[in-house]
């Protein structure tokens, strides 16, 4: 499998959709940690949705689940497929929050003092806020801790460093509860660009509980999910999308039947060739899962690439034509889209890139869309 067919099948299965939860499917999972992503993910795959019906989908429906799983990183999960990350990566990264509170709890100072029984106090917490979120429904973090006063436990700082200030537990213990399964991150405080949003019971969502699956079926079904979208991929792929060790990454592989190509690997009965479609012009933002979806990606990236990431590997907006990246792109202060191509591909390409721009800029209505981790590019582009 040439990289003409891979960057085929990229394309096939990765950047065309008919809406929101379709676009999650296309790619498993979206990139959540910048809820902007999640819209543009959506928006770049489907050009006939709105940012509206992104938050319909997502909400309102409830198709769409945000949740803390692979990699330690929030992500926007298909509904159908919550059980599978839950037990397959989210409820390992609950069990390291919860140490790592645990181990704050114990030896950082606390206002106020703390009993001995740390896992008993903070088991009463979380009861709390149980509680507190089954009664509002829908509740902030700063609603919650009024409820449930314990959530402003501060751990004391020990140095006088300008990092070690006084923080609530608050964030920790909401965030601890969410990748459990207890609580549901919901509507975002404000407009679709904001990290601010609001908690619900998960039990509103699933009354008996998320349904619980063996932690090794539901790897192996999520390394199938993502072979059959990501594929061919390496075993160094796998561990690194999921975030896990080598033992495990290759127990998972073993449960399925997979074939070797050059690429790398794909699932034994998906191995047909792709044809390959006429290019269009996307625009995928920053961290969308398409760009961080393998651990080696030179078959789709130029070679001058340095500027589309950050110093810590961050990949920022970027635009593909053809299943490969020949540029990147940004929001100027004024809402508008700015664009610069790092391959020459034509002029179809320049023109369509251009009037991808221009259907962005519309489709934002104004909203200037900042990335939390910005690339020299990026940030080039949105002074211009």
């Amino acid at each position: 499998m040439d990289v003409e067919e891979r960057r085929a099948r990229l394309v096939d299965r990765q950047l065309t959709a008919a809406s929101a939860v379709d676009a999650a499917r296309a790619v498993v999972v979206l990139h959540a940690t910048d809820p902007a992503t999640v819209h543009l993910s959506v928006l770049a795959r489907c050009p006939g949705l709105t940012v509206d019906d992104v938050a319909r989908e997502a909400y309102d429906e409830g198709l769409l689940v945000r949740m803390m799983a692979m990699r330690r990183t929030l992500f926007a999960v298909p509904a159908e497929l919550v059980p599978v990350v839950h037990a397959a990566a989210s409820l390992d990264v609950a069990a390291t929050l919860r140490r790592g509170l645990l181990k704050q709890l114990a030896t950082l100072p606390t206002d106020p003092v703390l009993p001995e029984d740390l896992e008993g106090w903070l088991a009463g917490v979380e009861d709390g806020v149980t509680a507190a979120v089954e009664r509002l429904g829908s509740a902030s973090g700063a609603e919650l801790g009024r409820a449930e006063p314990r959530l402003r436990t501060a751990l004391l700082p020990t140095t006088t460093k300008s990092y070690d200030v006084r923080r609530t537990i608050a964030t920790q213990v909401l965030t601890l509860m969410g990748a459990e399964g207890r609580l549901v991150r919901a509507r975002p405080m404000g407009a679709w660009t904001t990290r601010q949003h609001t908690w619900e019971p998960a039990s509103a969502r699933w009354p008996g509980g998320i349904e619980p699956l063996d932690p090794d079926l539901a790897r192996a079904r999520l390394v199938d999910a993502y072979l059959r979208r990501f594929g061919p991929a390496t075993e160094a792929d796998v561990a690194w999308w999921t975030g896990w060790g080598q033992r495990t990454t290759r127990r998972a592989l073993a449960a399925l039947e997979v074939a070797e190509h050059a690429g790398g690997l794909v699932m034994a009965d998906d191995t047909a060739p792709t044809d390959p479609r006429e290019p269009v012009a996307v625009l995928l933002p920053a961290l969308d899962p398409t760009p961080m979806g393998w651990k080696q990606r030179e078959w789709f990236l130029p070679e001058d690439h340095g500027e589309l990431y950050d110093t810590f590997g961050n990949i920022g907006p970027t635009i593909w034509w053809g299943g490969e990246v020949v540029g990147g792109w940004a929001v100027r202060p004024d809402g508008s889209v700015a664009t610069e191509l790092v391959r020459d591909r034509g002029d179809e390409a320049r023109r369509a890139v251009g009037a991808a721009a221009e259907a962005l800029t519309g489709r934002l209505g104004g909203a200037v869309v900042v990335p939390s981790f910005r690339t020299p590019l990026e940030r080039r582009l949105s002074r211009a």
